[in-house]
Order: C-alpha cells, then sequence, then structure tokens
C-alpha cells in the first residue's frame, strides 16, 4: 500500500475509532460538577437538565456542587478529571469568562485553553434589588440616597463575579461610594438581604424572582434589552438612565479539554434533544432561566473565548485584586 493510500486509511480507522467510542459513552454514572453552592442560577441549570440526560443517555448524571474559590475549585476538578467524558462542568460568566484573567497569577490552569465548550445552556439577565427596608423605589431614588450616605450601603456579590464589576460600573457612573460584602453565590447573597445585612445587589433573576413577587425584595431595574415578562413594570437599566451597566449571565456545558469531539458531538446531540421536551421547557420557564442554545461546540466555544477576551478588558480596568 502506499503512502497516499495509507493516509485515507488511517483517517477513516480513526473516525470509526471516534463514532466507536462515542457510541460506548456513557459506561457509568456522569459527574455534573456545579462550582457553586445551591440555590443559584447555574446549579439551577444542572438540575433541570440532569434527569433529562440521564433518560437519553441511559446513566445517571449525577450534580456535585463543588463550590470555593469563586468557581476555580470546582473547575481545576473538571479540568483534571480523566478526558472520558463521564465529568462535566456547567461553567458560567465567572467561572470561563472572567476568572482566567482575574486569578491569573495564582491559578495553575487556564479554563479557557483547558476546558472544551460543548453548548451555551441560558443567557440568565440580573436584577438591581434592595431590601424592603430601604425607602428607594428607583434607580434615581437609590443613587439619591446612597450620595447622602457616602459608604454607609453595601452590596453582596462573589469577589470579581460579573454582578461585582456592574456595580463597581454604577458606582462609578454615578459617584456613589459604596462597599462590597464579598459572598459565595447567589443563593448566599438573597438571605442577607431578606435581613438587611445587605442593602442592595445585581443579582440574577433566576435567584430573586420569587422574591420579587413574594413582596421579600424590591426590584429597580433589570440589565435585559427589553423588560423581562415576569416584571414587566420593572425598568431597565437603560430606560433607568444607565445603558451599558449590566451583564447577562449565560451558564453552559463543559468538559477537559482532550475528550474525543465524538463524545462532545453526542453530548451537545443529547442536549439539544431534552432541551425540546416540553417539560424541561416548562422547568426552565417556571423557574425565569432564558434559554439560550449554541448550534454547535465549535460556536460555543468561539462565543466563550470573545468573552474571556472582553471580561480580560473590563478585569484590568478595574483592578479588582480576585486571588
Amino acid at each position: 500500500m502506499t503512502g497516499r493510500a495509507v493516509l485515507p486509511a488511517i483517517a477513516m480507522w480513526l473516525a470509526f475509532a471516534g463514532i466507536a467510542h462515542a457510541q460506548a459513552w456513557p459506561s457509568k454514572p456522569v459527574h455534573v460538577i456545579v462550582p457553586f453552592t445551591l440555590g443559584g442560577a447555574t446549579d439551577i441549570v444542572a438540575r433541570i437538565l440532569a434527569p433529562g440526560l440521564a433518560e437519553a443517555l441511559g446513566q445517571p448524571f449525577i450534580v456535585e456542587n463543588r463550590p470555593g474559590a469563586a468557581g476555580n475549585i470546582g473547575v481545576e476538578y473538571v479540568v483534571h478529571s480523566p478526558p472520558d467524558g463521564h465529568t462535566l462542568l456547567v461553567g458560567n460568566i465567572s467561572t470561563n469568562a472572567i476568572n482566567p484573567t482575574g486569578f491569573a497569577r495564582t491559578l495553575k490552569f487556564n479554563a479557557v485553553r483547558d476546558l472544551a465548550g460543548v453548548s451555551l445552556i441560558a443567557s440568565i439577565p440580573t436584577v438591581l434589588v434592595v431590601g424592603t427596608q430601604l425607602p428607594p423605589n428607583s434607580v434615581k431614588e437609590l443613587i439619591e440616597y446612597a450620595r447622602a450616605r457616602p459608604g454607609e450601603l453595601n452590596f453582596s456579590n462573589p469577589i470579581g463575579a460579573y454582578s461585582h464589576f456592574d456595580t463597581l460600573e454604577l458606582a462609578a457612573r454615578a459617584g456613589i461610594k459604596v462597599v462590597h460584602v464579598p459572598s459565595k453565590g447567589a443563593g448566599t447573597a438573597v438571605t442577607p438581604m431578606l435581613s438587611g445585612e445587605i442593602h442592595f445587589s445585581f443579582l440574577n433573576a433566576a435567584s430573586v424572582v420569587p422574591y420579587i413577587k413574594g413582596g421579600k425584595l424590591k426590584a429597580l431595574a433589570t440589565t435585559s434589552a427589553q423588560r423581562l415578562p415576569e416584571l414587566p413594570d420593572v425598568p431597565t437599566m437603560a430606560e433607568a438612565g444607565y445603558p451599558g451597566v449590566g451583564s447577562v449571565n449565560w451558564n453552559g456545558f463543559f468538559v477537559p479539554a482532550k475528550t474525543p469531539r465524538a463524545i462532545v458531538g453526542r453530548l451537545h446531540a443529547a442536549i439539544m434533544e431534552v432541551m425540546q421536551r416540553p417539560q424541561v421547557k416548562t422547568a426552565f420557564a417556571n423557574s425565569y432561566v432564558p434559554v439560550t442554545l449554541s448550534r454547535s461546540p465549535e460556536e460555543f466555544q468561539a462565543f466563550v473565548e470573545a468573552e474571556a477576551a472582553r471580561w480580560a478588558r473590563v478585569v484590568t480596568q478595574y483592578n479588582v485584586r480576585m486571588e
């Protein structure tokens, strides 16, 4: 057999090997790592999808919360897991776009380089909320209230999270002085707001809409381009006079970078199938999590790389110490 004939034969063999590998996967329970505590948007996404993926692929999908270090503990666990498709990460804007720059001096891995994107799942707007103990009922009133009390109001988000930078941007634009009280995640930031320990924060809609509807928190504005159907009376930040302030928290599935592309493709296909199920659509809608899917793993990976480049500029601008 000539050299020219060998190359196509090798390529064909590799293709068949990849297909066989994907067909054999998963061969044991799949661990879905959430790098944050219970109750946040990332956790919600994982727990809605896991049962459907288990049914579609014939193995248990076990959700594990591994919080700590702004999500880096969970991400590192997945980065160093065998690249065989049996350990997945549900990452987000912070873990996979902000942290690679914010923790660049201390991390021994890079989430953009060491993980492969499978699909975007959701794009969740945030809501600027205040406790019911505070008088302000609008962004304008909050700014006026804060200006009259420099350094007396506090907000809570994880250090270096997108919502932390959003608040720094609002404070800079509005000319107010506020105090940051770090939290471990959206799930742990709500309770101190209900008690009055925390005065205001940008928190994702999935975590706070039920409290807003229940009258336990006041919504002043959303970071979405249009008003949220769930909160039709709440203006956007642009309508409130602060266009460009506020981020949309995205969530997506990732695997270790060396995971065979055939497995990545099969997982992407399974996600697309499960996301079309009526009960899954209903679960996301009831959780106030807007679904946004990637047409391919390659499309999602390109999106993540662009987001990481954008946030690198923001992190550098505010020089937040995230180590």
